[in-house]
C-alpha cells in the first residue's frame, strides 16, 4: 500500500486543539468539504475511529503501509493528531465518504516537507471493498486540485513499494513519475521493501487537466 503515516497511538498528545490565529489560511483552522463525482472528502471526526479501523486496518490494505492502529481508541488518537497537525499548518488529512454513506472508506494524507508548503508528500489508503470502484480516482482529482490550488504545493511526492503493483498503477494514473527506487527502504514485520519515488509537479497536473478538459468537451 501507498506510504501512509499513522503515527503510533500510544505516544501521542491528546490534549484539546488550540485556537489558532485568525491570520493563518483557512484551511488550518478548518478543512472544507470537496465534492466530487462518485465522493465527498472531509476531515476525519471522532465517530469515524470505526468505520476507518474495518476499513483501513485490514492485512489486505495494510500490507505495504506503516502499520496503522489496531483499535478504536487508537484511531480517535490518530484523528486527533491530524487535526493539532493541521492546525500547525504541518499536515492534511481528508476522509474518503461514498456519495450515499456518512463514514469515510479511506482516508488521504499530505505532509509538507518544506516551510511554505510547495514540497510535500501525499499518502492514501482506500478500503478493499472499494478498489476498482473509480472511489480512488475521483478522491485524489479532489486532493490534488486542493493540494496545487489552494494549499499552494509546487512538486508532491509519494512512496511505493515496487511489489505493490496497484500502489503503483494508482499513482501513473494521476500523471505521477517514478523518479527512483529507494533500495531497502521501507521496513514492514521484519522484511525490507524497495520502494519507488513518484513525483508530481502543479505544472504537469495543470497540463493534464487542460488536456482532459479539452478531450472532454
Amino acid at each position: 500500500m501507498e506510504r501512509l503515516a499513522i503515527p503510533d497511538s500510544s505516544n501521542l498528545d491528546v490534549r484539546p486543539i488550540v485556537s489558532v490565529a485568525a491570520a493563518r489560511a483557512d484551511w488550518k483552522q478548518a478543512l472544507p468539504v470537496l465534492h466530487g463525482n462518485m465522493v465527498s472528502l472531509r476531515e476525519p471526526k471522532l465517530a469515524d475511529a470505526a468505520a476507518l479501523l474495518s476499513m483501513v486496518a485490514s492485512e489486505e490494505v495494510s500490507r505495504f503501509m506503516s502499520t496503522p492502529p489496531s483499535s478504536i481508541d487508537g484511531f480517535e488518537r490518530f484523528i486527533l493528531w491530524t487535526h493539532r497537525e493541521r492546525a500547525a499548518g504541518n499536515v492534511i488529512c481528508f476522509g474518503v465518504v461514498p456519495h450515499g454513506m456518512d463514514r469515510p472508506v479511506g482516508v488521504f494524507q499530505i505532509h509538507k516537507l518544506d516551510a511554505n508548503f510547495e514540497t510535500a508528500e501525499w499518502g492514501f489508503a482506500i478500503g478493499s471493498r472499494f478498489w476498482h470502484s473509480g472511489v480512488y480516482g475521483d478522491a485524489a482529482a479532489l486532493v490534488l486540485e486542493f493540494a496545487f490550488n489552494t494549499v499552494g504545493a509546487r512538486r508532491l511526492e509519494a512512496r511505493a513499494a515496487v511489489a505493490n503493483g496497484r500502489g503503483n498503477g494508482a499513482l501513473r494514473k494521476v500523471g505521477a513519475t517514478r523518479v527512483s527506487v529507494l533500495h531497502a527502504s521501507f521496513e514492514k514485520d521484519g522484511r525490507y521493501f524497495d520502494q519507488g519515488l513518484w513525483t508530481l509537479l502543479d505544472r504537469d497536473w495543470r497540463r493534464t487537466r487542460v488536456l482532459h478538459s479539452t478531450r472532454v468537451h
